[in-house]
């Protein structure tokens, strides 16, 4: 099992479950080694460095992936996918979807994601920026999908682990809570209202906005990171 983990907040609860899982002592090392920003992820999965990852949701298109319907996901608003107001236009190199999204939705603006993102509303305030969650949410009345697991090899493996998951109701202990509030400088009460936003499962109303915005994406010269 080469699992290549995001290491973002928006996944913690999936990773504690992953850690509480008895996994043999190297794969639980990949799992850490191999973790990084969802482009990194991206990238690594493509050239088959892992053999699964929740990636960029743009990504998942490519038919040499397996998807698996485990996803990061947020029903209206995010926090953690914004575009700064009256700011000059700029990706985020991390980010694939939610750079596509900021151009399908037509916000001009320095695009930021993920925990940078969650600190820089929390501490500058949200009047200051574009939530693009809440956005394509007003627009479609739908959720969005920015990540969705993928594999390229051991299917099963990862199917079973994804039903596993999604019926369980994680709950992420204190020690590890405080270790992530002091390593991303976000507040424990922050990190727990954060992730009260985002969802895992990728139902039917989640496969249906992400066709949708897939099909809007091709209208795009769309080119990976």
């Amino acid at each position: 099992m080469r699992f290549g983990k995001i290491d973002y907040l928006n996944l913690l609860p999936f990773h504690v479950y992953l850690k509480s899982l008895p996994l043999p002592a190297h794969t639980k090392k990949f799992i850490e080694l191999k973790k990084g920003v969802p482009s990194k992820l991206c990238r690594d999965l493509r050239a088959m460095r892992v053999d699964a990852a929740v990636i960029s949701s743009i990504e998942s298109r490519h038919k040499k992936y397996s998807t698996h319907p485990l996803g990061i996901v947020a029903q209206k608003k995010v926090k953690s996918v914004l575009v700064r107001k009256a700011s000059t236009p700029r990706l985020d190199p991390a980010s694939m979807s939610s750079n596509m999204l900021s151009r399908i939705l037509g916000i001009s603006g320095e695009v930021i994601i993920g925990d940078n993102a969650l600190r820089a509303i929390l501490s500058q305030g949200e009047e200051k920026f574009y939530d693009l969650g809440e956005i394509w949410h007003k627009n479609t009345n739908l959720p969005f999908v920015f990540g969705i697991l993928c594999s390229v090899k051991n299917h099963e493996i990862y199917a079973k682990l994804t039903e596993a998951f999604l019926r369980t109701k994680v709950k992420i202990p204190q020690y590890i809570l405080i270790k992530y509030a002091r390593s991303r400088g976000i507040a424990e009460k922050d990190i727990l209202e954060y992730l009260q936003l985002i969802s895992y499962k990728v139902g039917a109303r989640e496969r249906r906005a992400l066709k949708i915005f897939l099909r809007k994406a091709s209208k795009f010269n769309y080119k990976p990171i």
